[in-house]
């Protein structure tokens, strides 16, 4: 008798990280993790990346004790300080000013969770990016087009927000994007899911 095919959960409602995870053409199901993402008092944005990654998957995974889960979360940091999502073309416009000519770090983290196994596996990794000398002009015309109020740090890199950078340096250039697929896969692997397993 085959063993029924282990449930695969994304905990995020981010559809950036659903996109990055249908990539690897295994069937999942999406939850929302009830997780307050607060940082913590002192914390690192490296800290909290990690720290959240793995709480939204074992908030989900206390829930499907029987299933893989996928918990994901992004901070950016510019001078040390933890850059959030934008909500507004207002807050938007001063984050691309603060960080023209500057770089920025986008701490990624991924953690897969089992918890009927007792599985727990969790990484961060770590995306610099290097922003143009930009206009006021050139941030202006970017809102416009794109408006990135749900990005942390106001750019999307895999459409226009490309425009507005000099450079990425990472292991994995899905990191970026929200959802580090070359770890993930090796979490997977982990917790007995192989996605190159027939």
């Amino acid at each position: 008798m085959t063993p029924a095919p282990l449930q695969l959960i994304l905990g995020s409602t981010s559809r950036y990280r659903r996109e990055l995870l249908g990539r690897l053409r295994l069937p999942f199901e999406v939850q929302a993790p009830a997780v307050d993402e607060t940082p913590l008092p002192g914390e690192t944005p490296a800290a909290t990346a990690l720290r959240l990654a793995l709480a939204k998957a074992q908030e989900v995974a206390a829930r499907y004790p029987h299933a893989i889960v996928i918990g994901s979360d992004q901070v950016a940091e510019h001078d040390g300080q933890a850059v959030g999502k934008p909500g507004s073309h207002e807050r938007a416009r001063q984050q691309l000013r603060a960080m023209s000519s500057c770089s920025v770090v986008f701490h990624t983290a991924v953690a897969v969770v089992r918890a009927g196994t007792g599985h727990a596996g969790c990484a961060l990794v770590p995306v610099t990016v290097r922003f143009r000398t930009l206009s006021d002009s050139e941030i202006e015309h970017y809102l416009r087009v794109e408006q990135p109020y749900d990005c942390a740090g106001s750019a999307k890199s895999e459409a226009l927000g490309i425009a507005l950078l000099d450079s990425i340096e990472s292991s994995d250039p899905t990191a970026l994007v929200g959802l580090p697929l070359i770890k993930t896969c090796q979490l997977l692997r982990e917790a007995g899911l192989d996605p190159l397993s027939p």
